[in-house]
């Protein structure tokens, strides 16, 4: 018997049409993984299932019984368990309050803490992370541990389904495969997950049959392991993919970032290296090991305490160091956090785009909205980012179109040196092409890139030199020749072994 059974799912947004007729059968006790662009469905797919959205027409079944949850709760008393792309936690309340909420233990109407925190600590041990603690408030977290109590949360909930929605955007290896280890363990016991993955190599680990949504439809289902990688790309995009990473000829020119023993405790403790007009640099590094406070330091997010920053051979008086005057500087920054820190949901694509260079399209102090609107437009059409127009608000898009909207703000900007922070984290395959090519395209027009990655066949396949971030400290600049997935790992895990 199916553990859960749709047919003929739609969902329609006034005009927009999100779903089309969404087949799919979920086995007891199996993974599948469902594929497919950014804007394909999946995450509205999610949503009907999770009893956050309410289908136009179709069908939904639970083990042959008629399933139609009125809302989330609902579907969760009902078994279903839903870990959104985008985190769903409650910033101000702590970890274990996140964990279990909705199922907590009380005694006479009092929160029973010493068993919420207990069943927590059940809970988070499976991945062995030192900084998520019960009592600690989830708002100042990072990303990637926030993403931990996600998943943490449904597993809490002891789902007969688990719904996965790019569970592990922000984890390192260590924790991925830890939540592999734990999906097997819940497939063994009958319990059955949908899992959305943009890494095919993490599809092909973990699932055993997938299903392929392609423009709100399913347009094939099968078994993993007999279908190439070819086969599900061309599926995905509805042709073949020639190449992921574009060919490019380095070609480094002048100095024009120059950063000396730069700290901001506590994450960033020491970074030193130069980055040229024309070339791609590539951070790598754990989670939590300062790769992001680098960046942020860099564009005047966070304060150095000590060390020096210089664009074009010039550094800024103390105190100057403000992303407004790195924006006049030429700096561009792309963030990890694209909801937090990117983008402003509830404003329009074209303000979102041209924000940090309003000057390009207004006069005397008043913005040209025709301009604005036919400057938005070429970015959107390029990047192809799917919408309804320029002045849709971001928040409507999904996350991979929010991406793009970020990287065609810094196109907009014309910055001369892009700080990409995951700049290509839940994309699909076909947009990461996409991005790659135009950052590639950046470094032909002699800007300079620096871009912090997890993904190691990112930073392989698209930079010039490399280095590695490890407990706060930056490693020796090396070119990418180099370095083995291998090296850069033992680079990560081994500084912090010497530096601890």
């Amino acid at each position: 018997m199916n553990s859960l059974l749709l047919k003929g799912i739609k969902k329609s947004f006034g005009p927009t049409i999100a779903l089309d007729g969404v087949d799919l059968d979920l086995r007891q006790g199996e993974v599948h993984a469902l594929i497919g662009e950014n804007g394909a469905g999946k995450s509205t797919l999610m949503n009907v299932i999770a009893g956050s959205l309410q289908p136009d027409e179709g069908s939904m079944e639970i083990q042959g019984e008629p399933y139609s949850p009125a809302n989330p709760l609902d579907a969760r008393t009902l078994g279903i368990a839903l870990i959104h792309q985008e985190l769903s936690l409650c910033p101000h309340l702590s970890v274990a309050e996140n964990v279990l909420m909705g199922i907590e233990s009380s005694r006479l109407g009092w929160l029973d803490r010493d068993q919420l925190v207990a069943r927590t600590n059940e809970v988070l041990k499976t991945f062995h992370h030192a900084d998520i603690r019960p009592e600690k408030r989830v708002g100042d977290l990072s990303v990637a541990a926030r993403q931990i109590v996600e998943i943490s949360r449904a597993i809490a909930a002891r789902a007969r389904i688990i719904l996965m929605d790019e569970p592990t955007s922000s984890l390192q290896r260590d924790d991925v495969e830890h939540l592999f280890s734990l999906i097997r363990k819940l497939s063994a016991e009958g319990i059955s997950v949908i899992y959305i993955s943009h890494f095919l190599e993490e599809v092909r680990l973990i699932s055993d049959r997938f299903t392929v949504l392609r423009d709100g439809r399913s347009v094939a289902t099968g078994d993993i392991a007999t279908t190439s990688d070819d086969e599900l790309i061309a599926k995905m995009v509805g042709r073949a993919q020639q190449h992921l990473f574009p060919v490019r000829i380095s070609s480094p020119g002048e100095m024009i970032l120059n950063v000396q023993n730069l700290a901001s405790p506590p994450l960033l403790k020491n970074a030193s290296f130069d980055l040229r007009r024309g070339e791609i640099l590539g951070i790598a590094g754990l989670m939590g090991s300062g790769r992001t406070p680098l960046l942020r330091t860099i564009f005047g997010l966070e304060n150095p305490k000590s060390g020096t920053i210089a664009v074009n051979k010039k550094s800024l008086p103390s105190g100057r160091n403000t992303p407004a005057m790195r924006l006049i500087e030429g700096l561009g920054y792309l963030s990890e956090d694209r909801k937090g820190d990117g983008l402003t949901l509830n404003q329009s694509i074209a303000d979102n785009v041209t924000v940090t260079k309003f000057d390009s399209c207004s006069r005397w102090g008043w913005l040209d909205l025709s301009a604005q609107r036919k400057q938005t437009e070429k970015l959107v059409n390029a990047l192809k980012i799917r919408t309804r127009g320029v002045q849709q608000e971001v928040g409507a898009l999904s996350g991979g179109n929010q991406q793009k909207v970020i990287v065609a703000r810094l196109l907009h900007q014309d910055a001369d040196v892009l700080l990409l922070d995951e700049p290509t984290r839940g994309i699909d395959i076909g947009s990461k092409a996409q991005v790659y090519e135009t950052i590639a395209a950046c470094a032909e027009q002699n800007k300079a890139v620096l871009m912090v990655s997890s993904y190691l066949p990112e930073l392989f396949g698209m930079c010039d030199r490399l280095a590695v971030m490890s407990r706060g400290y930056l490693s020796e600049v090396r070119k990418i020749d180099e370095w083995t997935p291998e090296s850069v790992l033992q680079a990560a895990i081994g500084a912090a072994d010497t530096r601890g």
